[in-house]
């Protein structure tokens, strides 16, 4: 039987007090286990920063969007999504979920609190032990179905959430094979048989949904909601509220708000996309700011082969710059090395 994304993430196990969240509720103010040096190159406030966003933005109808899709996966990792065929309903509905999901008192969500070993439910973001500061974050994790973990929560009336992220997770899954198939068109030379996985059955798909939740906060400038870091999937789908806070890197740039623009989704890639085209396309590092006046919800869908698919770089006219190995193997290198993951792999001579 194949091994699930789930059972990927068994053999590291997290300490309870990298899951655990604070209260946020209760806070007045930045205490000191959140508190980050203050950064000279962006702050949390930054709702009025700028107009517009230079991330590209992208409409699926165009008859250029796969050729945009991937100038925009070359040069940001990045980009906005309109016109991709997700009712806005569809969205909506998981963000009213999302947020009647955080505003639970504490210890009702801590039902449903991820374990040890576990890699769905309620807790802190799993890149939490890298940091030597906490971030003012909450999530709740979903691979396959989320009613085991609904239930914990709301005992007679867990159906409702379970219907809106089962369909949430159907519709984005649908949307992500619709842009692999652009994406490995455009690389070309990817056999039949390589992408067979894309429109496959989900049961031992590497996909999850990730609901977060950034709550106000006391002192901004000095908090992080979520710490830099790039994806581990093929590509990541984002639905975000519509308040600031997510900020992509680019060389020469800095780090660069991704304004919320209505009815877009955003899409970065990630770390086996980057392998797969052999660095050609980036894997966008991100990070997430927090503010003083506004909550921020946002969902993310991740996206990825198999963990037994084997991802080789696809070589054409050049070396391969990464060996060839498995989602899951990935999977464990990045879980104790999350900044160095890819250097561990790469195949090029200091």
């Amino acid at each position: 039987m194949a091994t699930t994304l789930s059972e990927a993430y068994r053999d590291h196990p997290l300490h309870l007090h990298h899951i655990i969240p604070l209260d946020f509720s209760s806070l007045r103010t930045l205490p000191d286990s959140h508190a980050w040096p203050q950064s000279e190159d962006g702050d949390g406030d930054d709702d009025n920063h700028g107009i517009g966003s230079p991330i590209p933005i992208i409409d699926l109808m165009d008859p250029n969007a796969m050729e945009l899709i991937g100038l925009a996966c070359e040069n940001w990792g990045a980009f906005q999504l309109k016109n991709h065929g997700i009712p806005l309903s569809v969205v909506e509905e998981v963000e009213e979920e999302a947020k009647r999901l955080f505003a639970l008192p504490a210890d009702r969500k801590l039902k449903a609190l991820r374990s040890a070993t576990g890699a769905t439910g309620y807790g802190r973001a799993r890149i939490s032990p890298f940091f030597p500061k906490h971030m003012w974050h909450e999530g709740f994790t979903i691979m396959g179905s989320p009613c085991d973990d609904a239930k914990k929560i709301w005992p007679n009336d867990y159906a409702p959430f379970c219907t809106i992220m089962d369909n949430y997770q159907k519709q984005m899954k649908a949307l992500a094979d619709k842009l692999a198939h652009m994406i490995f068109n455009l690389l070309g030379g990817i056999s039949e048989e390589q992408k067979r996985w894309i429109n496959g059955s989900t049961n031992n798909l590497c996909e999850a949904v990730q609901l977060n939740f950034y709550p106000r906060c006391p002192e901004p400038n000095r908090a992080m909601g979520l710490a830099p870091h790039t994806d581990t999937s093929l590509l990541t789908i984002l639905h975000q509220s519509q308040t600031n806070g997510l900020q992509i890197f680019k060389e020469g740039a800095g780090w660069v708000p991704v304004h919320p623009h209505p009815s877009s989704l955003v899409v970065h890639t990630g770390d086996i996309l980057h392998i797969l085209s052999n660095s050609r396309f980036r894997c966008a590092l991100h990070r997430v700011m927090v503010n003083s006046a506004r909550e921020r919800y946002s969902v993310a869908y991740f996206y990825g082969p198999p963990v037994d698919h084997v991802v080789s770089p696809l070589v054409l006219d050049s070396l391969p710059r990464f060996r060839s190995l498995t989602v899951k193997e990935y999977i464990g290198i990045k879980a104790k090395n999350l900044r160095g993951a890819l250097s561990l792999i790469s195949m090029l001579k200091n």
